[in-house]
């Protein structure tokens, strides 16, 4: 159960700061007075998974004739749609700050209604609305129709495949599949997400062709499982067969896979990665630990020993694969021994990419019957260093990548530097590449082969071969 003076003690939100919030509140404040035409502004908070639905969100309201925008710089929307995460502390405190504060709004007189989806809602809505009055309605994460109701608009089957993009123009999410069948101990997503469905070839298809043609080069294929992908509607993992339809639809440049399941990882993905010139040697595959009594708390279903020899697997058929991967820090029974044998795991993977997270005591989830017996600290201090081994793992990899000429896209321009992205760089997560404006004519959206000239610990440096003096 999740009660409001709860959460603040669980989440270590004291009085102090919810005054703290209502004050800073003030410049999110909006003038609604005089209004002829609702205008609804939608925030999104979480993963990629959930920029995927508030886009489709924005898709069906638009298809309806309704004003509808997206993380609106203006304050001039009466209605608000929050669009929640609820995946560990950091999110659900993030979004019930979101949340109250926009309630505190509805008080104030800025905002006219208030509607709040997605993870949160859909894990806590009973609570949250005995505890936040304010909110006019909670929906779950696939109550879309019923949201669209509350507009007088209905859910328009016609527009399935088409999508409005908050993204950048040149990149866009895919879902190719919703909610999770796997066990792990530790993940509450299948208690908001529900079970795996996949979603059809043909719609995943016309939905790339979509995108396409209004810019898109590059596809980020994501699920709470793509190694799933197929089994409920193919009786197979047919993951490899999809990536082969979408590498050959027009003017789509890169496709990039991402949230990998190790266990029954389809091989012939590989082939296909290998054989497609389109596809990114990229692979998002989260480990979670590299100790096999971890692995077994988790419920992960397999050991250290096979983790090894399928990254073995993987590496021999893709030898240029960046391998992307996350760990967990302080998950119950996790001793100083169990931990590092993690840290081993890692110096001798030397992944590529690699982020952490402190585990998260998440009720109703298998290890929240376990004693949380890892200390906030002790996570934190794991956590830290693993982060510090993987800061040496990358310097050195990026390392050698100086003198190579490197095709990278180029994603936005910042005071002096062109800001660009490798086939082994995912947005917002991943390596950057910079390169000197000054020096360099550059388009954001295209593409430019670039020569690395220096390299940081997470960063690359280079010139493109384009100059301003060339141009």
């Amino acid at each position: 159960m999740l009660t409001l003076d709860d959460n603040w003690k669980y989440l270590h939100i004291s009085s102090s700061d919810l005054l703290i919030l209502r004050t800073k509140s003030d410049h999110h404040r909006v003038k609604t007075k005089g209004r002829k035409k609702d205008k609804v502004n939608i925030v999104t908070l979480g993963c990629s998974k959930n920029i995927v639905d508030s886009e489709v969100m924005l898709t069906q309201l638009k298809g309806n004739a309704i004003n509808a925008v997206h993380e609106s710089e203006r304050d001039d929307s009466n209605i608000v749609i929050i669009n929640t995460c609820g995946f560990i502390d950091n999110a659900k405190q993030e979004s019930i700050d979101t949340i109250l504060r926009y309630a505190d709004a509805k008080d104030q007189g800025e905002v006219e209604k208030v509607y709040v989806t997605g993870c949160l809602s859909q894990r806590y809505r009973d609570d949250l609305e005995q505890e936040i009055p304010q909110v006019d309605a909670f929906f779950g994460t696939m109550e879309l129709p019923l949201l669209l109701r509350k507009f007088n608009a209905d859910y328009r089957h016609d527009l399935v495949g088409e999508r409005v993009t908050t993204t950048d123009q040149h990149y866009s999410y895919l879902k190719i599949s919703e909610g999770c069948d796997r066990p792990c101990s530790f993940c509450a997503i299948p208690l908001m997400r529900g079970k795996h469905v996949s979603r059809p070839i043909e719609e995943l298809v016309k939905e790339a062709k979509n995108l396409a043609r209004n810019g898109t080069k590059e596809l980020l294929l994501i699920a709470q499982d793509s190694t799933y992908y197929g089994l409920d509607i193919y009786n197979k993992r047919n993951l490899a067969t999809l990536l082969e339809h979408l590498s050959d639809v027009e003017g789509i440049e890169w496709i990039r896979l991402h949230y990998a399941f190790p266990t029954g990882f389809p091989m012939d993905v590989l082939d296909v990665m290998a054989s497609r010139p389109n596809i990114c040697n990229y692979l998002d595959i989260p480990l979670q630990h590299g100790s096999s009594k971890m692995l077994k708390l988790m419920r992960r279903g397999t050991t250290r020993e096979k983790t090894e020899a399928l990254l073995d697997s993987i590496r021999d058929s893709v030898p240029d694969i960046a391998i992307r991967t996350t760990m967990i820090a302080g998950h119950p029974g996790e001793t100083e021994e169990d931990f590092e044998e993690m840290m081993s795991f890692i110096e001798r993977s030397r992944f590529e990419r690699l982020g952490i997270f402190t585990y998260s005591h998440e009720e109703n989830t298998h290890s929240h019957s376990m004693e949380d017996d890892v200390s906030e600290e002790v996570k934190q201090e794991r956590a830290n260093a693993v982060m510090d081994l993987q800061q040496e793992i990358s310097l050195e990899l990026n390392q050698q990548r100086i003198s190579s000429t490197l095709k990278v896209l180029i994603d936005k321009k910042e005071g002096d530097h062109y800001y660009g992205r490798t086939e082994y760089d995912s947005p917002e997560v991943d390596n950057e590449v910079l390169i000197n404006a000054a020096d360099n004519y550059l388009r954001v959206g295209d593409f430019a082969n670039v020569k690395i000239t220096d390299a940081t610990e997470f960063d690359l440096h280079g010139t493109s071969a384009r100059t301003k003096t060339e141009s």
